[in-house]
């Protein structure tokens, strides 16, 4: 009998399971960078973009504002 499986894409990450939720964050994160172009230097953003979806919220504006091209720059 085959079981159905959970695509990294649609599953919910488990309480217990960093692994699971890094890879679907990972997968996420790759999607936006696929859908710019695969165009470099955005992957703190996308990092960010795919973490507030995959928990269901919205980042901040302290975790986008102090990102330049996607790179993380320091905050006096």
């Amino acid at each position: 009998m085959r079981r159905k499986t959970a695509d990294a894409s649609t599953a919910k990450p488990e309480e217990g399971s960093p692994e699971l939720t890094e890879d679907i964050i990972r997968a996420h994160a790759y999607r936006f960078y696929e859908d710019r172009g695969c165009e470099d230097g955005h992957d703190l953003e996308d990092w960010l973009r795919a973490e507030a979806e995959v928990f269901g919220k919205k980042p901040s504006v302290a975790e986008t504002a102090d990102t330049v091209g996607g790179i993380r720059t320091d905050v006096a």
